[in-house]
């Protein structure tokens, strides 16, 4: 065709063919269910003016935290210094409990080791010095031997997992390792 005779460009065939293709679709698409797509639409305007309008008073009851009493902060800190000043002085307390204590055992240590060495210088033995000085745990330890002693051992003595005499009625054998026999 030509207008003015300037021919008039046409589209390519496999152009109008897609939009035909796409027209037939969305047509038989809106034809079927466009009642479907309408109230779904409405449905969901709904449901976004719903939450837009939830997050509105959300951040209206939300308390402003912007505003803060420079004298309560202030009191909190002071508190916050107090309480760790506490706890230091009794964390401090504590340590010199323990060097207390670990000084008073360290000279008992070392007076121990001075009889020791007393008593060798005069010829006499340590051993009875340090039977002296555990004489108590010498006793409990004695005591609990002697219900160890009471009590009937697990399994003889002769026992050995590992070979194959067990002794017991009980043994175990594996399976055959052929095929499954039976039925024909």
């Amino acid at each position: 065709m030509e207008v003015g005779g300037k021919p008039i460009p046409r589209k390519p065939g496999l152009e109008t063919e897609g939009l035909a293709f796409l027209q037939q679709t969305v047509g038989s698409a809106l034809a079927d269910y466009g009642w479907y797509f309408f109230f779904g639409g409405i449905a969901a305007f709904l449901a976004i003016q719903w939450l837009i309008r939830n997050v509105r008073q959300r951040r209206a009851n939300a308390p402003v935290t912007a505003t803060v009493d420079p004298a309560m902060v202030v009191r909190q800190q002071e508190a916050m210094a107090a309480a760790r000043l506490r706890m230091q002085e009794e964390l401090n307390d504590q340590a010199e409990k323990y060097k207390e204590k670990q000084r008073l055992l360290e000279e008992e240590k070392r007076r121990q080791k001075i009889e020791m060495w007393e008593s060798l210088q005069e010829g006499k033995s340590y051993k009875g010095t340090l039977k002296r000085n555990q004489e108590l745990p010498a006793q409990v330890s004695a005591s609990s031997t002697a219900r160890k002693s009471e009590q009937r051992p697990l399994r003889r003595n002769d026992y050995n997992p590992l070979s194959g005499n067990s002794g017991g009625s009980c043994s175990w054998r594996p399976g055959r390792r052929g095929p499954a026999s039976g039925g024909g």
